[in-house]
């Protein structure tokens, strides 16, 4: 499939019809119909198989995802549909503090895979010297880096100045003497903030036309390639895994009070830190709403693709697991 992510009866994804500048109050029914469009276009089967089987061929031979021209001064407020603009900027002010410490995500997973997963570790990690240093990107930061210059540029032009970002310290390589669970808890937050930022991207491009929407159009396929290529890994990596044994895991990261915590692994800890940081207290019941509808239309399409890779299928992607 190419880049342009050619559609059975659908068209190129890019080219999808979609809201209008001049619908600036849609209805939440509008809203609704417009985000199970995309949904159902960006998670189709078809195209997530295709992005997990893009993932042996990154081990051997990276090449990062190649983005589409974007005419940045093409953007402009008018291209903001259904959400007050000075909410949405605060929300890019959000997604720029997260998306901004990169080198420090990669490197933290690159730890916890690199003595189980060598091939995956190096696809987020990168090339490491004997002494520590870091000799090549992995392919992951290479793509995802270029999302806070990107959003920083929307910022600039929406705004007509540069934002004032709020730092923010990725949560730091904390290892017992489990290493595979160690590595199950993380592997299970980074999938939730890859899902979490596919959802806010959908959600974002939902509310956007023109350029702007071109932007938040590329960001979406990253995040929804890097969502996909670690499910199914850990799919395949922990195939023991069932929704009792999620919960309890889930479970045993939430312990203690629901704020964010950068030595702690807690789901709902970032849960908390990201309404804050989204600004969510400002958003309109219809931005909440359909946020929500959003995030449950996206899970149950991820649930119902992943319930269709098995075991046979993922060992001929990744190869039999050794014993562990």
């Amino acid at each position: 499939m190419t880049d342009a992510l050619q559609l059975k009866g659908c068209g190129t994804v890019g080219n999808q019809p979609g809201l209008h500048s001049t619908d600036s109050h849609p209805t939440y029914f509008q809203l609704q119909r417009h985000l199970r469009l995309l949904i159902d276009q960006y998670l189709s089967n078809d195209h997530l198989l295709d992005r997990l089987q893009d993932l042996p061929l990154q081990f051997t031979n990276p090449q990062p995802r190649p983005w589409q021209p974007i005419d940045w001064h093409a953007i402009e407020r008018q291209q903001i549909v259904g959400i007050d603009p000075d909410v949405f900027l605060a929300i890019l002010v959000g997604a720029i503090d997260t998306e901004a410490p990169i080198r420090q995500y990669t490197q933290t997973s690159r730890q916890y895979l690199e003595t189980l997963h060598p091939q995956l570790a190096r696809f987020v990690g990168g090339t490491i010297a004997a002494d520590g240093t870091l000799l090549e990107p992995g392919l992951w930061e290479k793509e995802e880096r270029q999302h806070t210059p990107a959003l920083l540029k929307i910022y600039t032009q929406l705004a007509g100045e540069k934002p004032t970002p709020t730092p923010h310290e990725a949560r730091s390589y904390q290892p017992s003497d489990n290493p595979r669970l160690d590595l199950y808890r993380h592997g299970l937050h980074r999938v939730a903030t890859e899902y979490g930022a596919t959802c806010l991207y959908l959600w974002l491009m939902a509310h956007t036309t023109g350029a702007l929407r071109s932007v938040l159009e590329e960001l979406t396929q990253d995040e929804v390639n890097h969502m996909t290529k670690f499910w199914g890994f850990g799919i395949w990596a922990y195939p023991e895994t069932s929704p009792l044994h999620l919960c309890r895991t889930l479970l045993q990261t939430t312990k203690g009070t629901p704020t964010y915590n950068r030595d702690r692994s807690s789901l709902i800890g970032t849960l908390h830190r990201m309404t804050g940081v989204l600004h969510w207290q400002a958003w309109s019941w219809t931005n909440r709403v359909t946020f929500a509808f959003t995030c449950t239309y996206t899970l149950k399409h991820l649930l119902g693709w992943s319930n269709r890779l098995t075991t046979e299928y993922l060992d001929g992607l990744f190869g039999e697991k050794r014993e562990e």
